[in-house]
């Protein structure tokens, strides 16, 4: 017994100098920069793979603008809005860049999304709400050509497209682009084979295969992604980025499109398939023409962080990437029993460069049933989320299939985390500031805590486990001492005091986490209605979806019922 004793003594006194450290270390929040820092931001992806080709996505997204706001989404990366070779096309299938719903070519004004009159006034919408709008640049290749020419090409390796298997030969191809429908306006610019590098299609051969065109000056780009041994060509007919003329046309594209609407960013569609220098170059031109702080995502997909640093460092950090890696690293977790999550973070983006890193859950890109596929168990959803948004890295972006659901296709969802991703989305703007300190002790259940600073001072305290039952002591600042922290989600009962010295005993349910912000009875009525106002919205806003949208129950969205008890932020495994 006494061995025993004498044993936990030394353990003891270590854990009270690292709670006395923690303490000591919160007196000085007032002198650190992230006092004083600006509010969150966030960012939405407004659609998904499989939104209803209706031509009304641009007159949807503006009618939910408002409800957006409340939430606290203060930039939406909008689809490819450039007319497609398909009517009911997405937009990467890019026909015309030049023409944004105004032209009838390819059997339609509009594009799937709605006319360039709707896309006006919903960017001049978003505008005078103050949210910022991203376009999908889709600038890697051209579809829906209108003639084929002839020209020599060959036929290389598809796993190892640096590997010629065939001599130079004469072959048919889909690359004459004249643009009938618009004509000159806006530019004179027309495309033969001399403005590609690779087709996938010999027309006299009815033959599918990956041909490099060849001739003087005729290769594929050689900084891009070495996957497949040279992964320049990637579908349709792969734009030349050595070609003076491509290069021109594409620099004008992106300083027109600044000029015809109001944006505030851009993602560049397949960036790993096109010349960085080129990247470099266009980012650089839409900061010189159209604003300096222009923002700009390249879509350069690699679950491996040392590809992405060094893409990175090739782009010389102009730009921001998805973090692919902690993705992969949620459905990992997510599927296995108990996985440790103390290094969820280890090895991402995120933790490596947070102020380039693009963090997030599933995108059109991930969703169920796409080539990107990565799945994440539904339980695990509310983890994920509270990771990205409510931590002080990285920039979250928040997909409109886990906010709405996914409509079709052969994997249709309900919405994530139990309908509460959008309280998550406005606990972000209300109590995600300041200092961080990390709880990261414990194989299944983790925790960190936000200080809060002098604009949004009540701080939150977060808990999760993927296993069963547990507890966490955390800090949330001397401060707060004799409050009560509840959660805001209404999935666990209950509620935490903090002690004198500004210490609470947190509880998790099993396959959970758990919420707490600061409410107190001095401003709790002021904190619940600032959560309320964006409920009444987003009933209003689903009525307006109803045909897109599954019917979820009344009372499922009725968040008027946290006026009169406490709620916490625990989800349960369903099914």
């Amino acid at each position: 017994m006494f061995s025993f004793l004498t044993s936990c003594i030394p353990s003891k006194r270590r854990e009270r100098q690292r709670w006395n450290e923690i303490e000591e270390e919160a007196r000085r929040l007032d002198q650190l920069p992230s006092w004083d820092a600006p509010d969150n931001v966030l960012l939405m992806q407004a659609f998904e793979w499989h939104m209803p080709a209706d031509q009304a996505h641009w007159r949807r997204l503006r009618h939910i603008l408002p409800s957006l706001k409340e939430i606290g989404v203060d930039n939406i990366w909008i689809p490819p809005g450039c007319k497609g070779m398909d009517p009911s096309g997405n937009g990467y299938d890019v026909y015309d860049l030049y023409d944004l719903g105004e032209f009838d070519q390819k059997g339609s004004r509009a594009t799937k999304w709605g006319t360039k009159e709707e896309l006006l006034e919903l960017t001049a919408a978003a505008r005078d709400l103050g949210i910022g709008v991203y376009w999908d640049a889709v600038l890697n290749h051209k579809a829906g050509a209108d003639f084929t020419e002839r020209f020599l090409a060959v036929e290389v390796d598809s796993e190892r497209r640096d590997i010629e298997i065939s001599r130079p030969k004469e072959i048919e191809g889909w690359v004459g682009f004249d643009f009938t429908g618009r004509g000159d306006f806006y530019s004179s610019m027309k495309y033969r084979w001399y403005h590609f590098n690779g087709v996938d299609w010999d027309q006299s051969q009815k033959k599918n295969a990956i041909y490099k065109i060849a001739g003087p000056n005729k290769a594929w780009a050689d900084d891009v992604c070495r996957e497949f041994g040279n992964y320049d060509y990637l579908m349709f007919a792969n734009l030349d980025y050595s070609n003076a003329e491509v290069r021109r046309d594409l620099l004008n594209w992106g300083e027109w499109i600044g000029t015809q609407l109001p944006l505030s960013g851009m993602r560049l569609d397949a960036a790993k398939h096109m010349s960085a220098a080129f990247q470099r170059d266009f980012v650089d031109h839409l900061r010189k023409t159209l604003r300096p702080d222009f923002f700009v995502i390249s879509e350069y997909w690699r679950c491996d962080l040392k590809d992405l640093l060094g893409f990175l460092e090739t782009m010389e950090h102009r730009v921001h990437l998805y973090d692919a890696v902690l993705v992969d690293r949620f459905s990992k977790i997510s599927l296995t029993s108990e996985a440790d999550l103390r290094g969820i973070l280890d090895g991402t983006l995120v933790q490596s460069k947070p102020q380039h890193a693009i963090t997030f859950v599933m995108s059109h890109d991930t969703q169920p049933g796409q080539m990107l596929e990565v799945p994440i168990a539904s339980f695990f959803k509310p983890l994920a989320y509270a990771l990205i948004l409510l931590q002080n890295k990285g920039q979250p972006c928040v997909f409109w299939g886990d906010l709405y659901g996914i409509r079709g296709g052969k994997h249709p969802t309900k919405r994530s985390c139990g309908g509460r991703l959008p309280i998550l989305t406005k606990a972000r703007k209300l109590y995600a500031s300041g200092e961080q300190r990390d709880y990261f002790d414990q194989r299944n259940c983790i925790g960190f805590v936000r200080y809060g600073n002098r604009r949004h001072p009540s701080g939150l305290a977060c808990i999760m486990s993927n296993a069963g039952p547990s507890q966490k002591r955390m800090f949330v600042g001397q401060p707060h001492a004799g409050e009560q922290w509840t959660d805001i989600l209404e999935w666990h009962s209950g509620s935490v005091t903090i002690d004198s010295r500004g210490w609470g005993i947190f509880p998790v349910s099993k396959m959970s986490v758990k919420f707490p912000p600061q409410v107190t009875v001095g401003n709790k009525k002021e904190v619940l209605n600032e959560i309320e106002s964006h409920g009444g919205s987003f009933v209003r806003e689903e009525r307006f979806l109803k045909g897109y949208v599954y019917d979820i129950p009344e009372e499922d969205l009725d968040l008027n019922k946290f006026r009169t008890r406490n709620y916490m932020f625990s989800l349960e495994r369903q099914g």
